[in-house]
């Protein structure tokens, strides 16, 4: 049977290390695939150094919609990334009747409806294992695995730049801007890091997740983002006193009132293995009404994890080139008519439970007066640490850190409590509100 012909569009990082590990892995893959699969096409910028990095049999030009137009090329792989012209690029490949598979998670979260009615209106697939967590296969368990479930909930560790810099500032105590510097030096970081650390990065990827999972449009602006920038070394100290590690989470859950979609640094239990996920590791945890709680591990990045999970959208689409469109796995797991339009809440009417750190006057009362807004707002009180105060300002100090950890209460609800909190005078810093999550089968 003839070889499937693959056109690269970008070959960096990803895409050296796709074209590698299908030289290396060729027989294996032939043998999994039930035919060969060539990279015979490349598209890139800078064509000397492209050249430089695949074999003489391989076509290199600059334009890569002549990659496209080429009619023996049967899938285009897009590693170019970012919104503008991948997105047209994709469209383009699609509408020429190419399958498409593609490592870019914020073109997916942002236009992955477009792009997947016009995938399924020609009949082509678009993968996209490679766009979530690099080499854990988390979209294909997702989609085939736990295809028999209900899922209940997914939390995952899904950028691995967050949990380096989070890991580094519990085992050394050191602040975050200190970290970041450290991480960048060492490669874990980008120059600019914002899609990093604010969590937009973990958002797309949450965004995907929450589609596969609940069957429900793409839907990134419907999303919660927030970062890690704002997380001081004494939170996570006093987090580990009190049996948590802090992780920047990636959360989607199914509720009676809708679906939640958030990303934000959350306290997990130490026991957890999702809290014991350390460095640039990724982890995910499904909650499935049928299988329970499973958990999938691995390297979220790199050149080799990430060419995987490309490899293995290449393998599935040879498999399923010549098959009836109307009997493939759809895209987002889901046959296209029978996608739903629960919607996705507000970040005000999730439900979950909290750590909050007051900076206050240590003097009789405070504590009372503290207690007593809660308990209005009808949150219940789950621990109090209260610091010693020479512990927090050094001897003579008269100001010392009162920690709150709450039960279960409405987002809204402790806003409103945390905005009378803030107005008391006995309240000498902004109050640090951190949401816990328990992640119980």
């Amino acid at each position: 049977m003839k070889a499937i012909q693959v056109g690269l569009l970008g070959i960096g990082t990803v895409g050296s290390g796709t074209y590698n590990v299908l030289q290396r892995n060729q027989e294996e893959i032939k043998r999994r695939a039930g035919r060969g699969i060539e990279i015979t096409m490349v598209a890139d910028l800078d064509v000397a150094r492209a050249q430089s990095l695949v074999g003489p049999g391989v076509k290199v030009v600059n334009d890569a919609r002549a990659v496209i137009a080429n009619p023996e090329i049967d899938i285009v792989v897009e590693l170019i990334g970012g919104y503008g012209i991948a997105r047209q690029l994709v469209l383009e490949a699609i509408a020429a009747g190419k399958h498409v598979v593609t490592a870019n998670k914020a073109l997916l979260a942002v236009h992955g409806t477009e792009i997947f009615a016009a995938a399924s209106a020609k009949g082509v697939m678009v993968a996209f294992e490679a766009a979530v967590a690099g080499g854990i296969p988390i979209i294909k368990a997702l989609r085939e695995g736990l295809t028999a479930n209900r899922i209940q909930w997914i939390a995952g560790i899904i950028n691995g730049t967050t949990n380096f810099i989070l890991s580094e500032m519990r085992d050394k105590g050191l602040d975050f801007d200190v970290v970041l510097k450290e991480a960048q030096r060492l490669g874990y970081a980008e120059a600019d890091p914002t899609f990093d650390i604010e969590g937009v990065d973990a958002a797309h990827k949450a965004t995907i997740l929450c589609s596969i999972a609940f069957g429900v449009p793409v839907q990134f602006d419907k999303a919660h983002v927030e970062g890690i920038t704002k997380l001081a070394a004494q939170d996570i100290r006093y987090a580990e006193q009190l049996g948590y590690r802090i992780k920047l989470l990636g959360i989607t859950k199914r509720t009676a009132k809708g679906i939640e979609l958030r990303v934000h640094p959350s306290l997990v239990p130490s026991k957890r293995l999702l809290a014991n996920v350390e460095g640039a590791m990724n982890a995910v945890v499904v909650n499935g009404d049928a299988v329970g709680t499973t958990l999938y591990y691995g390297k979220g990045a790199g050149s080799e994890p990430t060419a995987s999970a490309v490899i293995a959208d290449l393998v599935d689409i040879a498999r399923l080139h010549t098959a009836d469109p109307l009997n493939r796995v759809p895209h987002l797991a889901f046959q296209p008519d029978a996608m739903s339009n629960v919607p996705v809440l507000p970040m005000s009417e999730v439900v979950t439970s909290y750590y909050l750190r007051l900076r206050v006057a240590d003097q009789a009362g405070v504590l009372a007066k503290v207690t007593g807004i809660l308990a209005e707002a009808g949150i219940s009180i789950d621990a109090v640490l209260q610091r010693e105060a020479d512990e927090v300002g050094g001897e003579g100090s008269t100001q010392t850190d009162l920690i709150i950890l709450t039960h279960d209460a409405r987002e809204g609800t402790m806003n409103d409590a945390l905005t009378k909190l803030q107005a008391l005078k006995t309240v000498l810093a902004p109050i640090v509100r951190i949401r816990k999550e328990e992640l119980a089968g």
